[in-house]
């Protein structure tokens, strides 16, 4: 009997330790789960744009060459003055809509001490006063002489861009009578567009590159007093400690230029209706050996 006890016994403690042993492996085996998750960070980011022609097709590009690099990415639209600020805080990783030094100067000026200058990814880009070539004048200091014709209006975008606290500053300077319009680029363009088919006088602000000078014959006009100053570039700005947060994101869009041509094309389908997303995965699918380069697959 004495025998049968001990027998059972050794059966029973064996029984545990199995059960123990099986319990400590789900545990090293759960722990290694946990420890693969955590070293398996989900990469993301954020993207700030204004809303004009060539933000909207840099800004879907590079959301594109983001998730081809294996990026969640979001893009948010905003102003002018609340990209700078959204940077500066924090709360953008980067944007590829800077216009500097002219054009959005007063924005670096107040927040450029907190916001991380990348690169320059577009040259030689020009801002001023453009009418159609049919007009028969070629300055700014004609036009008050001419003010009837253009019904004292000059057909601006959204009140937020620097294009228009320049333009103001214009008025100013030339003594100009006349009032600038706030619109949208898209609201500008339709305005340009409709005045164009009727052979109107019409005065808008605008900015190279932009798909208007491949679809009308279009003249800045002679700023003698250079109020618009000389050629900006498009800037990357990032947000401060990205590039010790993510350095591989920093790496690509520090990589990122292109040229007129390349954002003309994009710019030209959005003209023509192409969905945003789509108009962006027609130049990438074109363009794959320079993505692979931005991502730094080549």
């Amino acid at each position: 009997m004495k025998s049968q006890i001990k027998v059972l016994s050794v059966i029973l403690m064996l029984a545990m330790l199995v059960m123990v042993s099986g319990c400590a492996d789900q545990d090293a085996t759960d722990a290694g789960t946990d420890e693969e998750t955590t070293d398996t960070v989900a990469k993301e980011a954020t993207i700030g744009y204004v809303t004009w022609d060539g933000e909207i097709a840099s800004t879907n590009v590079m959301k594109l060459v983001l998730e081809q690099a294996g990026y969640d990415v979001e893009i948010m639209a905003v102003d002018a003055g609340a990209l700078y600020q959204q940077l500066a805080e924090g709360n953008l990783d980067f944007t590829t809509s800077a216009w500097l030094p002219q054009t959005q100067k007063n924005y670096w000026e107040q927040y450029g001490d907190d916001i991380d200058s990348v690169a320059v990814n577009l040259e030689d880009c020009r801002i001023g006063l453009v009418v159609p070539t049919y007009v028969t004048i070629d300055s700014i200091e004609e036009l008050n002489d001419n003010k009837e014709q253009f019904d004292g209006e000059i057909i601006g975008i959204d009140p937020g861009a620097g294009i228009m606290s320049t333009t103001e500053t214009a008025i100013e300077n030339y003594s100009l009578d006349y009032e600038l319009i706030s619109s949208s680029s898209a609201g500008m363009t339709a305005e340009l567009k409709s005045a164009i088919e009727d052979e109107e006088w019409v005065v808008v602000t605008l900015w190279s590159p932009h798909w208007a000078f491949n679809s009308f014959d279009l003249k800045y006009l002679e700023d003698p007093n250079g109020i618009y100053g000389e050629a900006d570039h498009v800037e990357t700005l990032a947000r401060m400690g990205l590039s010790e947060d993510d350095p591989e994101l920093y790496e690509i869009i520090s990589r990122f230029q292109w040229t007129h041509d390349d954002i003309q094309s994009v710019m030209s389908d959005l003209a023509d209706g192409v969905p945003e997303e789509e108009a962006a995965q027609k130049w990438v699918d074109a363009n794959q050996e320079k993505v692979n380069e931005w991502i730094g697959e080549n």
